[in-house]
């Protein structure tokens, strides 16, 4: 368990990450004890309900969607720590370069959101029921 101290969360952040990083330094005394137990719990744990190749995945499709150089590259980096391969890391870009341009045509063009979840209920079940080899 993590202390109130500031010493004590350096030392844990050292421990874990070979040294404190800049970005860790600037988190003021009050915050750092949640700020590294929330990014320790997220970022390292494997106890976590999704893996953490996916996790960072996501961090990395998020990081593309935001255009942050520093979150893209972290996310790049802990991805292929956690065994996420050249192609999944490309693919990872391509769903996010995919899901933003839906998004951007979906918002701009307004679709209609109660009849794009109703089609989309619909299509679910339809999937489904292809899946489980039964006609919807």
């Amino acid at each position: 368990m993590l202390t109130e101290n500031r010493r004590d969360v350096d030392r844990d952040i050292e421990e874990t990450l070979g040294l404190v990083p800049e970005f860790m330094k600037r988190v003021p005394d009050y915050l750092i004890p949640s700020e590294w137990a929330s990014f320790k719990s997220l970022e390292l744990s494997d106890e976590t309900a999704i893996p953490n190749k996916y996790k960072e995945m996501i961090g990395l499709a998020v990081s593309g969607a935001t255009r942050c150089r520093y979150c893209a590259y972290f996310h790049t980096e802990a991805a292929r720590l956690f065994g996420a391969t050249e192609d999944e890391i490309t693919e990872t870009a391509m769903i996010a370069k995919n899901t933003m341009g839906w998004s951007t045509y979906l918002n701009t063009l307004q679709f209609d959101y109660e009849a794009f979840v109703a089609e989309f209920d619909q299509i679910t079940a339809h999937v489904r029921s292809q899946m489980a080899g039964t006609p919807a």
